[in-house]
């Protein structure tokens, strides 16, 4: 370790007492006087040059400097009337002078409220305490890399989407405003933690009876996923989901979980705007850490649109295909605890008939580990995940985290009480991350990311054989919002608010550890009891690393079978 300097002329109230005091708490003492008074000068030269930062100027990359618009950068927070979904959090009109392509023109999006729009205050579904100093929530100085890219491709943001608290659930009751319903049934999940992205979309190609009743939608939207939370409200809202691989799309400017899982997806109703979408969004940026030497540069990025295109063309001109598809069920995934059996029936009858009316092989694969997968992305993630979503704190490779959101850390107790009766989940990352840092330390972290990368291997073995694996996204259709007080009017336990989202991204959250594409496509519906409405079922398509291109064809294909089948 380098030292730069000895400072010993800086006005420091650190003393002798405090140093000692550290040693304490790390777990050794200082006897020597003579040693305390060296560390001492060690310390106050470090407390120099931590000063000397704090008061510098911050650096904003000028590719993250807000992209032009037509018009000043103002925004509103919508009247509850207009949003009876509770799907919005913010609501602008943002649309570039300066496009470069018109891959989006004219479709309005909205943007997930963990990812950065220059003029746009920055929630993250909680309170503003939690991730400001100032009382009040902070308004974005950058553009996130995907919002810049979607301005250039012609897109209009309509505004930020109501995420669920530290987007830390599946489910969408956690938001400091209030629940995100369903736009199917009111006081029913919408999924989480991209539950607002989700339910605009969704809403928005609902019959005009129903989607007039739901105040102003959004044809496309971005979320975050972690452990599934583009996928499992995808799946939720009967409407398309992606994750793509790890590293293809930056997360600059987006609110870290832990960088191991971030991944930011596209979300849409149809295929050709899931591909348009991610067409806009890949590529290296230049500032994102997770991306990888197998990212691509922008020119290389895969015309996934015209892929699709010329497939649907296929598909229409009844040409033969050079490779007959070969699709996997993947045996462990219809096991998992909590997959209901109708979940089960439907996902694994629809794959199999709607796959071989299209011409594709349907076999079953056994990948053991998968059942493996969620103790393993818990083990190899908890621990930093406290670090990152609840303290800002970076790791020791050079990142760039979002210079306006500064959570308050350590939490008070009023920040502990807010988050106890928000989302309790917070509460139980920040303990585990003590907990499992003092009774297992870094070891145990590190070989769960050693076990990551024999997961990943499993997967790539199977994939040896075929082309996609098929799984059930979500194991069950939405379910009612968990309630806050009993009928006697005592507030709900921790447990009664957590236990209905135990096990829900099971059969998504391995894939975010280890990488693989995956995106939930809907599957069909299954009946409400004491409801006459139907809510829908998500099949998971997963790909190989970088095949994300597959992953979409596949989905195109099993549209295909579905539409033969019902000739």
């Amino acid at each position: 370790m380098s030292i730069v300097s000895l400072t010993s002329d800086f006005p420091s109230s650190t003393d002798v007492k405090d140093l000692r005091r550290l040693a304490n708490q790390i777990g050794f003492d200082i006897p020597d006087d003579q040693d305390a008074d060296d560390y001492l000068l060690l310390l106050r030269s470090l407390e120099s040059v931590m000063q000397f930062i704090k008061d510098s100027p911050d650096y904003i990359p000028a590719s993250l400097k807000p992209y032009p618009v037509v018009e000043t950068r103002t925004y509103w927070k919508p009247d509850p009337a207009d949003n009876p979904l509770n799907a919005w959090s913010h609501r602008c009109n943002f649309q570039s002078n300066a496009c470069t392509n018109n891959l989006l023109n004219e479709r309005t999006i909205v943007i997930k409220d963990n990812i950065s729009v220059g003029g746009l205050p920055t929630t993250l579904g909680t309170f503003p305490q939690m991730v400001s100093r100032t009382g009040s929530f902070p308004i974005s100085p950058i553009d996130a890399t995907v919002v810049s890219r979607i301005l250039a491709a012609g897109a209009i943001i309509k505004g930020s989407s109501t995420c669920e608290s530290f987007c830390a659930s599946p489910l969408s009751f956690t938001s400091a405003t209030g629940p995100v319903h369903n736009p199917l049934l009111h006081g029913y999940t919408a999924g989480g933690s991209s539950s607002g992205s989700c339910a605009l979309v969704a809403a928005s190609v609902l019959p005009s009876e129903l989607r007039n009743s739901l105040g102003e939608t959004s044809q496309l939207a971005i979320g975050s996923d972690q452990a599934g939370s583009v996928r499992i409200p995808a799946c939720y809202n009967g409407i398309y989901g992606l994750k793509p691989t790890f590293g293809l799309v930056p997360y600059t400017g987006a609110a870290s979980m832990t960088p191991m899982i971030d991944h930011l997806g596209p979300i849409a109703s149809t295929l050709e705007d899931i591909a348009a979408l991610l067409k806009v969004m890949a590529g290296w940026d230049g500032l994102d850490s997770r991306m990888t030497p197998e990212s691509p540069l922008l020119d290389q990025v895969k015309d996934y649109p015209q892929i699709l295109a010329d497939f649907r063309k296929q598909l229409a001109t009844k040409q033969e295909p050079s490779q007959r598809l070969r699709v996997g069920l993947l045996k462990e995934s219809f096991a998992v605890a909590g997959v209901s059996p109708e979940v089960r029936k439907l996902v694994y009858q629809s794959a199999t008939s709607f796959f071989e009316a299209a011409g594709a092989e349907v076999v079953q694969v056994s990948i053991p580990m998968h059942l493996d997968g969620p103790s393993i992305w818990t083990a190899s993630t908890r621990l930093s995940m406290s670090e990152w979503l609840c303290q800002g704190k970076p790791s020791g490779y050079l990142s760039y985290l979002a210079p306006h959101i500064q959570p308050t850390w350590p939490p008070t107790q009023e920040i502990y009480e807010l988050l106890k009766s928000s989302n309790p989940a917070v509460v139980n990352i920040i303990l585990s991350e003590k907990f499992a840092n003092e009774k297992f330390g870094p070891v145990v972290e590190a070989k769960a990311h050693r076990k990551v990368l024999e997961l990943r291997a499993a997967y790539d073995s199977a994939f040896e054989a075929i082309d996609v694996l098929i799984t059930p996204c979500a194991p069950t259709i939405a379910m009612p919002h968990p309630k806050s007080n009993d009928e006697r009017g005592n507030k709900a336990t921790v447990l009664e608010r957590l236990s209905v989202a135990v096990g829900v991204t099971n059969n998504t959250c391995p894939f975010n550890v280890t990488g693989h594409p995956a995106m939930s496509v809907p599957c069909g519906h299954l009946p409400v009891s004491g409801h006459e409405v139907k809510l829908p079922v998500g099949m998971q398509i997963v790909g190989k690393r970088w095949d994300d291109s597959s992953v979409i064809l596949a989905a195109a294909l099993f549209e295909e079978g579905r539409r033969l089948a019902a000739e």
